[in-house]
């Protein structure tokens, strides 16, 4: 039987194959924060040598989803409460620029990027497929990031998204599976509505409706994370002015 490498890893350096398998995994909920990622392990199942899994996980420490602990390994990293406020703060922040800057610098093709992923999110509506529809909802603002065509401000989006920790919303997906169809709608709606912004170059609306989807995910943090909604709000209240020219 062909090895996961051999069926998969094919055009992309090794370890950045691997990196992006973790990624997914990790956003999926497979390894959950705390859990430890074994190197022996992780290059058993997939078929690989323990080189370009040891890259990989340096990877995804840099890019903090993982931490290092001294003398025991690689691990999820575990976010506390004051962390994931930070993140949140810095991700509607870097949200607002970045959706000003592709509104004014996007070209065609990433448009059309970001409609086809879109497109393939409509795909994925079932609570099963939930870890699918999480990382396709990463890409489209991923590419969002990356028709900024700031380089250095899409790298710090990178970090920041890292940061925040998406996967434990998508947990109360599960244990409350009737707010599927609900999530999955208003997911539509408001990526709709920020491509929309994109595809007629306005900018002040583009910042607006990038902002409130955001900030939903702050309500999701309120309610099912037990995230204190004062601290949510304080951060809100950095980048509210941000949204004026566009009522």
């Amino acid at each position: 039987m062909a090895s996961i490498a051999e069926k998969e890893f094919t055009h992309k350096p090794l370890k950045d194959e691997i990196y992006d398998a973790l990624h997914r995994q990790i956003i999926a909920g497979k390894y959950r924060p705390g859990d430890w990622l074994r190197q022996e392990d992780i290059a058993s199942q997939m078929g690989v040598s323990m080189t370009p899994v040891r890259e990989a996980l340096d990877l995804l420490v840099a890019k903090g989803l993982a931490e290092r602990v001294p003398y025991r390994g690689v691990r999820v990293r575990e976010v506390s409460a004051r962390e994931v406020v930070e993140a949140y703060g810095l991700r509607l922040m870097l949200e607002a620029m970045i959706a000003r800057e592709a509104a004014m610098n996007s070209t065609e093709g990433q448009i059309s990027k970001l409609q086809a992923i879109m497109d393939e999110m409509d795909r994925h509506v079932e609570l099963s497929e939930m870890p699918q529809e999480r990382q396709l909802s990463r890409e489209f603002h991923a590419a969002i990031a990356e028709a900024s065509g700031n380089s250095l401000l899409t790298q710090l989006y990178t970090i920041v998204s890292n940061a925040f920790p998406d996967w434990l919303l998508y947990e109360a997906l599960y244990r409350k599976p009737e707010l599927v169809s609900g999530s999955v709608t208003q997911t539509h709606d408001e990526h709709t509505s920020i491509l929309d912004a994109l595809k007629k170059r306005d900018a002040d609306l583009a910042v607006k409706v990038s902002l409130e989807h955001v900030m939903e995910s702050g309500r999701w943090l309120e309610t099912y994370r037990d995230i204190p909604a004062k601290l949510l709000r304080e951060q809100e209240k950095q980048v509210t002015h941000l949204m004026k020219k566009s009522k």
